[in-house]
């Protein structure tokens, strides 16, 4: 499980005084304010700040879209910081405090064990060190990360910080872009809880007994789809990035410099690379993996003299302890507190379970992470590309690739541990015996990939890879179960039946497929329903009659003006949330296979009641059952964040992915309002095609906006376009930029 999962399922059970007399011990009590001016620079950085200020151009589009331009690499990632802050400063602040285990610091004790985890997995001397040792020229990019951040802070100084001062090896802190960056190995943040904050750990606790799996709510999946020129109408290969996540967690931008960068995509809030995106000649989209990249270690544990001790090989061995400082907002004070925490061999100790300490071995922060992600941006072949992979550092992220050449590939994670594959490496393993420990780490051509199918396209929704080419997809039996876990999802169902049929496909084409709004989920949910009620008595069939013979003349496919749509989701929902919880993550992604086992436990009975009680919540609702599905499925940007019914929306034809449609719009009630609203689901998306010699065409659109100042005209400028699957065209080439030019400046002017 996530870290992001764990974090959404806890329900933190401490009161603050408690807390205050059980867990920490008090340092001290300081009477400064919680948000401290984060305007601290010297002299000779501002000084510095405006030179390289000085080289770097940022020329915002018609759509507020940031094209930063500069002499050298480092000039470029100074522009693109100094614009993320401009679009949203507190994104990249926020996601900061997160990586460096300070949320304490704005939020108070609720976010208390976030940190800890955060802290016992990612030491900042270790970043540090990285920083320090890191070759020049990376070193400049870093430098010019945090310069580009500092002298936005320095030239607003109405804005208000946590952080007086960044650092350039706070990137090292944050080298994942993805949503659900943080692997526990399946350990949860309540487990975390109980093991540091009771009286302190001990080596005897009660029997563990583990919970079902919960999944997110939030859509944290994505879609990738890559086609061969045998299947385009331009000859040329094609990507398509569609990435599933909570709105607005991304920018949009162009980064070029005169030493070769030359990339355009999505930029996770703080990050200076693009995550997701396409250069002249190539082109990648990542999709959130499932591959296990970070195993849980039960050591037995020992306790001698006051020290802790753990076995490993016949031997006692010390366990290591380290201090961490978590700084508490208690109201307008901050309070610090020290927490001693603990580490083996295999990693930090995240909790315990049936008298074993568990401690995590991953690669969470990681030098080569964050240099692999810079270097693919500047790959102009295949065979660079891969060599940028060859670092084997990205440990959440699958890749569907394609380039001006015509390849097209696909790799199923790439920071791939070698284990012994008789284990279930889904569990805890003994920590005490050598064979459990990591042997190296796969080749890239040893991981689950695809290089050029003869079937002419790739396909992941976070699925399993194995029918990601069709009959051209990889082997499952030459492979490790702890490679691809994955089961299948009604999403990959849907994606694989279009993308098998395609032909000829234009990049209006490929954004018509990515916005298809089939259902697949109700091929398999609805044909037990019907039967139910076929068999069903005289007073039953009466008073479901009408809602029936809707759903059975329903062509399955979402839009504002169905109403057949509105009582599927309301009935499948409550059907999806019959089934047996799954015992894991990876359990909960066979989708396909647990709906049609959950159908299996459900007689007719229960599928009919399940009808009549959304037919009575959408009326009593609504005041009406026969309610159009864009009627109640709206999208809205609040300045405030609070959503409101009687405010301006706009309606949504699109579902959530759990029912098989490939485009996401995942909406729910908000803050007592009747209608539901948007958070979560598509994101920046993008339709790609690779012309010979980096000709280039393609096209974009976020959800909603490029700024987050409810001011700004690009607040909501996209949104219509969003919601209805009409991209704008990307502004790659400067003479196209410069005729849609609305603003031209340096940073700080």
């Amino acid at each position: 499980m996530s870290f992001f999962k764990s974090l959404e399922i806890v329900k933190f059970r401490f009161s603050y005084s408690q807390f205050m007399k059980k867990h920490l011990l008090i340092l001290s009590l300081f009477t400064l304010p919680v948000m401290a001016l984060a305007q601290q620079s010297t002299r000779q950085e501002v000084t510095r700040y405006r030179q390289e200020a000085k080289s770097v151009t940022i020329i915002r589009d018609n759509y507020g879209v940031p094209h930063i331009y500069g002499q050298t690499d480092a000039n470029v990632v100074f522009g693109l910081m100094y614009s993320q802050c401009e679009d949203n400063f507190k994104g990249i602040e926020d996601n900061y405090l997160y990586q460096l285990g300070r949320q304490t610091e704005v939020s108070g004790e609720s976010k208390l064990y976030t940190d800890v985890q955060l802290q016992l997995i990612a030491d900042s001397v270790d970043a540090i060190k990285d920083y320090k040792t890191s070759p020049l020229w990376f070193k400049k990019l870093m430098d010019a990360f945090a310069d580009g951040i500092n002298y936005y802070l320095y030239k607003h100084p109405e804005v208000k910080s946590v952080f007086k001062h960044y650092k350039p090896w706070y990137a090292l802190m944050f080298t994942d872009g993805s949503v659900s960056a943080t692997v526990t190995g399946g350990l949860s943040l309540s487990e975390t809880q109980r093991f540091y904050g009771g009286n302190g750990p001990d080596v005897s606790y009660i029997k563990y007994t583990p919970s079902a799996y919960q999944p997110d709510e939030r859509e944290i999946g994505s879609n990738g789809y890559a086609l061969s020129p045998m299947r385009t109408a331009s000859k040329h290969a094609m990507l398509y990035i569609n990435p599933h996540v909570p709105f607005y967690f991304r920018s949009e931008a162009e980064l070029v410099s005169k030493e070769g960068l030359n990339v355009y995509g999505a930029i996770t809030w703080g990050q200076f690379f693009v995550y997701q995106g396409f250069n002249p000649h190539c082109g990648w989209m990542h999709t959130s993996s499932n591959a296990d990249v970070g195993d849980l270690y039960a050591e037995k544990v020992t306790k001698k003299d006051g020290k802790f001790y753990y076995e490993y090989n016949g031997q006692q061995k010390p366990v290591t302890e380290r201090k961490l400082v978590i700084n508490v907002k208690d109201g307008d004070k901050i309070v610090s507190h020290t927490i001693t925490g603990y580490y083996t061999h295999h990693g930090p100790v995240l909790g315990s379970r049936n008298g074993k300490w568990l401690a995590l071995k991953a690669d969470n922060r990681s030098y080569k992470a964050l240099l692999e992600s810079w270097l693919i941006t500047k790959a102009n072949t295949f065979a660079e590309y891969k060599k940028a992979m060859d670092l084997l550092n990205n440990a959440t992220n699958n890749t569907v690739y394609a380039d001006d050449q015509g390849n097209i590939a696909f790799w199923y994670g790439n920071f791939m541990p070698k284990r012994d594959p008789k284990l279930d490496w889904t569990q805890p393993v003994d920590g005490s015996i050598t064979a459990t420990e990591w042997q190296g780490l796969h080749k890239l051509d040893e991981i689950v990939h695809v290089y050029n199918p003869s079937t002419g396209f790739i396909i992941n929704c976070n699925s399993t890879p194995f029918t990601s080419s069709g009959v051209a997809s990889p082997d499952k039996t030459k492979y490790p179960a702890y490679m691809a876990p994955d089961g299948q999802n009604y999403r990959a169902v849907n994606a694989i039946r279009i993308f098998s049929e395609a032909t000829k496909v234009t990049l209006d084409n490929l954004i018509n497929k990515g916005y298809d709004h089939y259902l697949t989920a109700f091929d398999v949910l609805l044909p037990p329903l019907f039967t139910a009620y076929d068999a069903a008595n005289d007073s039953t069939k009466a008073a479901l009659k009408q809602p029936v013979e809707l759903l059975k003349a329903w062509d399955k496919r979402s839009g504002v003006n169905s109403v057949a749509v509105t009582l599927a989701t309301e009935w499948g929902t409550r059907v999806m949330q019959a089934q047996p919880r799954a015992k894991s993550s990876e359990e909960g992604t066979y989708q396909t296979e647990r709906v049609a086992a959950g159908l299996k436990t459900l007689n007719d009975k229960q599928l009919l009641s399940y009808l009549t009680e959304a037919v009575k919540t959408l009326q009593t609702r609504y005041g009406d059952w026969k309610t159009q599905w864009g009627d109640i499925n709206r999208y809205q940007r609040p300045a405030n964040g609070v959503f409101d019914d009687n405010a301006p929306s706009i309606p949504v034809g699109q579902v959530a992915a759990t029912f098989g449609e490939l485009p996401s719009f995942v909406s729910r009630t908000m803050n007592g309002t009747k209608k539901r609203y948007g958070s979560s689901g598509n994101s920046f998306i993008a339709a790609v095609d690779f012309g010979p010699n980096g000709k280039v065409k393609a096209k974009s659109i976020m959800t909603g906006g490029q700024s987050t100042d409810p001011n700004s005209k690009h607040f909501t400028d996209q949104a219509e376009g969003y919601i209805n699957g009409k991209f704008k065209d990307v502004l790659f080439y400067k003479a196209d930029v410069l005729k849609h030019a609305e603003k031209t400046y340096h940073p700080g002017s």
